[in-house]
């Protein structure tokens, strides 16, 4: 990849102060500090003058922006970004153990401290940094481009969506872009002796779909010594580890399909052969896949029992027990398979089953794209093995909303982050690695100015 020259030093404090935002989203509204939204909007309008004073700057719903970099050909469709500006809250009693505090933004010379280093404060950056550099060169791009900031992006399938609206908002007016980028995969050197020696790129061009349903049985309530044989929690416990034991079909989907296929068309040993034909041997790799809890997320619907309710004391037998199941759908799965699935292991109890939330699985994008091929180029300038490969997302971005004004739908940060930093997000000590400020900026001007060609 080629390096742009780029002013890192303000990256570096502007990822500080915009982390020392405190952007928190809430599923209950009425619990979210929309002054802290406007403050980092203030911010933004601040820290990058050229960007806010030449793009056209619109709000949309409670905190949404958008973006719009008018280009020279409106023959071209445009091309879009987008990014949440909301992080998860601090789960509490863990403020202590962070190595600096969560607000702080602190920079110790490696890295950035605080909630929304990774997601998505730092990638939301690099978009606009890269966008107020151009401007600085005098750049001015042929398609129009827009970035799409949403504010409630952590609240999967919420009620009041910030991309959903910002998105709908879009369709009435017509506009359809050639491609939208949004988080999701990254870029890694993978050094697998005798099997592959490679840099990686990893593009999602599908995300699996969301649901929570709440499962309640009933039984009989009263005084807990003299209990019946199963009370309603011992019968709902049954019928989880039923649901647990008849787990949904692990199979393969196009963008796994295509996964496998590139990455062993990139490899020399006999096991590259039977990945590059991965539909030979696809139900025994989807076995052999459905016995690890991380490549089985990429081959079925996932069900986990998150949540569970019940007696209101130790001495009162429940009258009723409550738990709730998340499912992650698997393209060819819906909403209404899984209620059925749900139905028919409970038809011998006395439950009831209620969606609280959910949403589809995403469509699968394709690669055959001037956007695929220019996020491949740009990774695999001044590589000698290098290759971009699609894969299926297993959790949820906004990119899903925006498929009335899109097809070509790619969840992609341009960052190559260690192992010990992937599982930080939503959890404890989040932070940034300074030295992914260039090719995370370098990346966004290449690809606007890639994408004028």
């Amino acid at each position: 990849m080629k390096f742009e020259n780029i002013n890192e030093a303000r990256f570096a404090q502007n990822l500080s102060r915009a982390i020392q935002i405190a952007t928190v989203s809430h599923e209950n509204e009425d619990d979210t500090d929309w002054s802290a939204f406007a403050e980092f909007h203030q911010f933004l309008r601040d820290a990058y003058p050229k960007t806010f004073s030449t793009l056209e700057v619109e709000e949309v719903g409670r905190a949404g922006l958008i973006l719009h970099w008018k280009g020279s050909d409106a023959s071209l469709d445009p091309i879009g970004f987008l990014a949440h500006q909301d992080v998860v809250p601090i789960a509490p009693g863990t403020e202590n153990d962070w190595t600096n505090p969560p607000f702080s933004g602190a920079n110790d010379g490696t890295f950035i401290w605080g909630r929304g280093a990774l997601d998505m404060k730092s990638h939301l950056l690099c978009i606009i940094e890269a966008i107020e550099t151009l401007l600085e060169e005098g750049y001015a791009p042929k398609r129009d481009v827009y970035v799409c900031l949403d504010y409630n992006e952590e609240i999967v399938a919420g009620k009041d969506n910030g991309a959903k609206k910002i998105a709908a908002l879009l369709h009435e007016r017509g506009i359809h872009f050639d491609s939208i980028l949004d988080e999701g995969g990254g870029s890694m050197d993978v050094h697998a002796k005798k099997l592959l020696d490679a840099h990686v790129t990893m593009v999602g061009v599908a995300e699996k779909g969301y649901a929570d349903y709440e499962i309640t049985v009933k039984g009989q309530g009263g005084h807990s010594s003299f209990p019946p044989k199963h009370t309603a929690l011992g019968l709902l416990a049954e019928l989880i580890t039923k649901i647990e034991n008849h787990p949904f079909e692990a199979r393969f989907t196009s963008p796994v399909l295509s996964m496998f296929s590139t990455i062993g068309s990139h490899m020399t040993s006999p096991i590259g052969t039977i990945l590059k034909h991965p539909g030979i041997l696809k139900s025994i790799l989807a076995k052999a896949m459905k016995g690890n809890s991380f490549t089985a997320s990429m081959v079925q619907t996932s069900t986990a029992v998150t949540m569970a309710s019940a007696s209101p004391a130790p001495n009162v037998l429940p009258e009723s027990a409550s738990c709730v199941i998340n499912f992650r759908l698997l393209q060819g799965d819906t909403l209404a398979s899984v209620q059925a699935h749900l139905e028919d292991l409970a038809k011998d109890y006395d439950a009831s089953i209620r969606l609280i939330k959910g949403k589809e699985a995403s469509a699968v994008s394709p690669i055959d794209t001037q956007a695929f091929h220019t996020i491949d180029a740009i990774f695999a300038e001044g590589q000698e093995n290098a290759f971009c490969t699609p894969y299926l997302l297993t959790a949820c971005t906004d990119s899903y909303h925006y498929e009335c004004v899109c097809e070509n739908l790619y969840r992609f940060s341009p960052f190559s982050l260690p192992s010990e930093l992937t599982h930080t997000p939503h959890s404890t000590n989040e932070r940034f690695p300074i030295d992914q400020i260039l090719p995370g900026v370098s990346f966004f001007m290449q690809y606007i100015r890639r994408m004028d060609a």
